[in-house]
């Protein structure tokens, strides 16, 4: 869809919530691998528009996670800082011409890069996240699909596809295919292990999904939302916060965001090798997501394709660098 497309749809949506006329033109600004991201000023005040990706909409369950993820945000925000989207006519979500948008109030803050996070961020965000699996969300009555169970990748149906589509990530699959089908299994394994113990969560607390305001975290893009091992999300965020400008784990930054989330939570106990193993799954996930973005099987446009070639590789590399990292970790937590 082109800017005058998008642009006319703003007008018609800001219209329909009754948010004022829109103010100049719509700027694009940067909104993870997933959907795209739109400033809009109105005469009534500034928003963050969220033009949700349509492949992603094709989902069966797509509709129903969206509303059930706004509605843990609107539940956590009560707990922490937190930007749920704007309701109106009874729904966070709202379509123009079959395509669907999520509003946001507009924040004045910015994500940190791993050089800006410091030791003092990820103690609070070690408490952000204890806030949450404190947080009781059963009355949403939210159904886990998780227990449906999940079936290995096949990752040679990619490599024949990257074959036949000369894929320039082709080499790094066939090369790192046998671990890749090792990863796989045991996080299998483990996902069947750590399903014993779920909470509600936010599941993706990536750096790039939380805003900075006066020293003060505001938790957004709730999409992911649902039931996790929590365990599994400290470790997997405390990796994500810890992470430096090459890609390696710091341990200040790791253990300060581990004892973060102790003086709130308690202790954390686990068997930290099978939590370990089960991270595997998401980043697995993401990079077969990202094969079918880069093949055209799950994909809209040229940008959006490439956008997937370039996550295949840097997710492979990821998670070799993940896997290397687990020892180290281990001898962390004990």
């Amino acid at each position: 869809m082109s800017h005058i497309q998008y642009n006319l749809q703003f007008e018609a949506l800001c219209r329909q919530l009754r948010l004022g006329e829109v103010i100049g033109i719509p700027e694009a600004i940067s909104g993870g691998f997933l959907h795209r991201m739109y400033a809009v000023e109105t005469a009534t005040g500034k928003y963050a528009i969220k033009a949700l990706n349509p492949q992603i909409m094709l989902r069966p369950t797509a509709m129903a996670n969206y509303i059930a993820s706004e509605d843990i945000a609107s539940i956590a925000a009560g707990k922490v800082g937190a930007l749920p989207a704007i309701r109106a006519n009874g729904t966070c979500l709202h379509e123009i011409e079959d395509q669907y948008y999520l509003v946001f109030d507009w924040i004045d803050g910015s994500s940190l890069t791993s050089a800006e996070i410091t030791p003092e961020h990820c103690m609070k965000m070690g408490d952000v996240l204890a806030e949450l699996h404190l947080t009781d969300f059963s009355g949403l009555n939210i159904p886990d699909h998780r227990s449906e169970g999940a079936q290995p990748i096949n990752w040679n149906r990619y490599l024949q596809l990257g074959r036949e589509n000369d894929a320039e990530w082709l080499n790094l699959l066939l090369e790192d295919q046998g671990m890749l089908t090792e990863w796989n299994a045991q996080a299998i394994e483990s996902e069947k292990l750590l399903s014993a113990e779920l909470v509600i969560s936010h599941r993706d607390l990536d750096p790039k999904n939380v805003l900075w305001n006066q020293g003060s975290p505001v938790v957004i893009d709730w999409e992911a939302a649902g039931y996790v091992n929590p365990m599994k999300e400290l470790i997997e965020t405390a990796m994500y916060w810890s992470e430096n400008t090459i890609g390696l784990t710091d341990q200040e930054k790791f253990t300060a965001l581990i004892n973060g989330y102790k003086q709130r939570y308690g202790l954390p106990q686990a068997n930290w090798s099978m939590v370990l193993a089960g991270i595997f799954g998401g980043k697995l996930d993401w990079l077969e997501y990202n094969l079918k973005r880069s093949l055209w099987i799950e994909c809209t446009d040229p940008q959006e394709q490439r956008i997937g070639t370039v996550q295949v590789t840097e997710t492979i590399q990821g998670i070799k660098r993940y896997a290397d990292a687990i020892p180290q970790i281990v001898n962390w937590l004990r």
